[in-house]
């Protein structure tokens, strides 16, 4: 905590004394030592990050120190099984980095360090505690699993007290786009049920870190790592809503930022290190500088609308064509961490390795995953995986050309001789494909031609499938878009290969443009709300009927290995329309999808493919019907529909 806060607390409780009849000369002398700390550059502890630690977890452990006048001679620590490996301060003593050897026999309990400089003398304490049982942690995300994902500020709001907290007042405005709304994790906590009832298995939630701005309720602008905003709660919030999801049989995935913190981070003003961040608030690289599409061959509008990270998988790029991506801050505003300081890299990985043992969470949606070398990315999933072999991370490489998203795939080394070691990339290239077929008239084709590029990853049917999420606009709300051509990118993205996610209210049909129109707040997650979507009887006549689409989708996939699982084959393309087989041990069932509108027939040969040996077809989803006749399919199909046969 900040030294205001613990001077505060502290003396919150010497006043305590003094009402339960303790002299109150406790206060005055409390007071006056720190004074005298304060005059005389004695040292002191304002913060610990980590703030505590495990048994058995990591045979070391660095600590990061804030404070004052710790330019130190020596640290110890009570005790015995607690080695000071080394000591290093700096930025004028407001830091001290102690590395700590962690022996075997440590135990329980709280270890008391004490800080000796040529000014004086100090102490922190660092509470060790024994590991939870891992059973139903750490799971990992599967095939078999469905994303939800979820910004908690714009859900439900289920503690009214945290909307403005003390130190952010007038922050929370629900009349303003940018502002806190008060959704919190409680009210996501609160909502498990509908969430079950839907039929997705895991939640991915916004960054949940303490951040620093008034506009800052999406979570990405943070001021302290160690620390749960407290808009939407505590610590104990978040450690309650994971162990609520995995007794509902649901996964968590946390959403970090290795590659930034906000602007008013107090390492911005007073870096750790001098090299603590790619350059300073006056003198930094903009990792938004536009790349000229002429260098191949693009035109600028095709070049717009996505991450130019083209120089960054091109083995013939000199450093300075891809180096304000990597090194650039964020938009040219958010401050850059420097990760190929080996002591930032640490930091940064025990920062995930705390949040992991402190919830229990599955895995880590890793934002905007290749500004930050890959050599860090390598390191820091190899760690995570070294303690959590199951942990799923998943890296946002927002692009829709699969010969880019693939190189930052883990699972294979690149012309780089690094293996990032991520285990799955969300698949931008099939996002941009679906909303380009059905919003734009593009060929259906163009499904097949994404789905062609499979070969280039590892591990194919791990890429996360997606229509849309919180940095683009709502599907709902594109210009051109109607309800039936939302039932089908949801029908798709629920049948093809790779692990689907939805975006909070996608269900519903929520409509919405651009950052931050694509962020309303989820009808009835407030006290007062005209309607409660959360519920049968709060939904419009609509809402209800796609919620009902989903949903039986949802049950499907689930009934249906195949569906979640199964290899999947072309059975034909053309411009309107794309047939596909999923093929498990158990189970081959056909997926017709139809974009023209009007019903179509199809003669399809099966010859030469896994269903060559059916017999029959049963209609398991749509309108569409099927029969085998000889070595062919024989499809009917409505218009503007997807259709699910299974075959026998």
């Amino acid at each position: 905590m900040s030294g205001d806060r613990c001077r505060l607390a502290r003396g919150a409780f010497l006043t305590l004394l003094c009402l339960a009849g303790s002299c109150c000369s406790a206060i005055r002398g409390a007071d006056e030592s720190q004074a005298a700390s304060e005059a005389n550059n004695s040292p002191i502890v304002t913060k610990v990050e980590p703030p505590n630690w495990w048994t058995g977890l990591t045979p070391e452990v660095m600590l990061l120190i804030s404070g004052r006048g710790l330019d130190a001679t020596t640290v110890e620590c009570n005790l015995a099984s607690l080695l000071v490996e080394r000591t290093q301060a700096s930025a004028g003593g407001k830091y001290l980095f102690v590395w700590l050897k962690l022996g075997a026999e440590t135990k329980s309990g709280t270890a008391v360090c004490r800080i000796t400089s040529p000014e004086g003398v100090t102490s922190f304490e660092l509470p060790i505690a024994a590991r939870t049982e891992t059973i139903h942690r750490f799971q990992g995300v599967t095939p078999d699993d469905v994303i939800y994902l979820i910004m908690p500020d714009r859900f439900a709001n289920g503690d009214p007290t945290n909307d403005e907290p003390a130190e952010a007042p007038g922050w929370h405005d629900r009349a303003k786009p940018r502002a806190y709304h008060g959704g919190d994790l409680r009210g996501v906590r609160e909502h498990l049920p509908y969430l079950q009832d839907l039929g997705v298995t895991t939640l991915w939630l916004t960054p949940v870190v303490k951040n620093g701005a008034a506009e800052d309720y999406h979570g990405y602008g943070a001021v302290d790592l160690y620390a749960v905003d407290p808009h939407l709660g505590t610590l104990r919030d978040y450690q309650e809503f994971v162990a609520a999801a995995h007794q509902q049989h649901m996964k968590v995935l946390f959403d970090i930022v290795p590659n930034h913190v906000g602007l008013r981070h107090p390492w911005v003003a007073n870096p750790p290190l001098p090299d603590w961040f790619h350059g300073t608030p006056q003198h930094h690289l903009n990792a938004s500088a536009p790349l000229s599409g002429s260098l191949y061959g693009e035109t600028a509008e095709r070049f717009s609308g996505h991450d130019p990270f083209e120089v960054l998988v091109d083995p013939h790029a000199p450093p300075r064509f891809w180096r304000a991506l990597t090194d650039g801050w964020f938009f040219g505003i958010l401050p850059d961490m420097n990760t190929e300081n080996p002591i930032v890299a640490q930091y940064l990985l025990e920062n995930a390795i705390w949040w992991a043992e402190s919830s229990g969470l599955d895995g880590y949606r890793l934002d905007t995953f290749p500004y930050v070398p890959r050599a860090f990315w390598s390191g820091w999933n190899a760690g995570l995986r070294r303690i959590y072999p199951r942990l799923t991370t998943v890296g946002e490489v927002f692009h829709p050309d699969p010969s880019v998203t693939s190189f930052f795939a883990g699972g294979q080394k690149r012309y780089d001789g690094i293996d990032s070691g991520v285990a799955s990339v969300f698949d931008y290239p099939m996002y941009f494909a679906l909303r380009d077929v059905l919003l734009h008239g593009a060929p259906v084709g163009r499904l097949a031609d994404i789905l062609r590029h499979d070969s280039l990853y590892a591990r194919p049917d791990e890429l996360v499938t997606f229509l849309g999420n919180h940095d683009v606009p709502r599907f709902a709300g594109e210009d051109g878009g109607s309800l039936a051509d939302l039932r089908l990118a949801l029908a798709l993205t629920l049948t093809l290969r790779g692990i689907p996610q939805l975006y909070y209210g996608d269900e519903i049909g929520m409509t919405g443009g651009g950052d931050p129109d694509n962020r309303h707040d989820f009808p009835g997650g407030w006290t007062g709300d005209p309607r409660n979507a959360f519920t049968d009887a709060g939904r419009t006549a609509e809402q209800q009927a796609l919620f009902a689409y989903v949903q039986a989708l949802l049950r499907l996939r689930r009934e249906h290995v195949a569906l979640s699982r199964g290899h999947l084959w072309h059975l034909m393309s053309d411009e309107s329309a794309y047939i596909f087989l999923r093929q498990s041990n158990q189970e081959r069932v056909v997926m017709a999808f139809n974009n023209a509108t009007k019903e179509r027939e199809f003669r399809v040969s099966i010859n030469d493919t896994p269903a060559q040996e059916s017999h029959g077809v049963k209609a398991l989803f749509g309108n569409g019907r099927g029969e085998i006749a000889g070595k062919e399919i024989r499809i009917s199909a409505p218009a503007k529909s997807l259709s699910i046969l299974a075959l026998n």
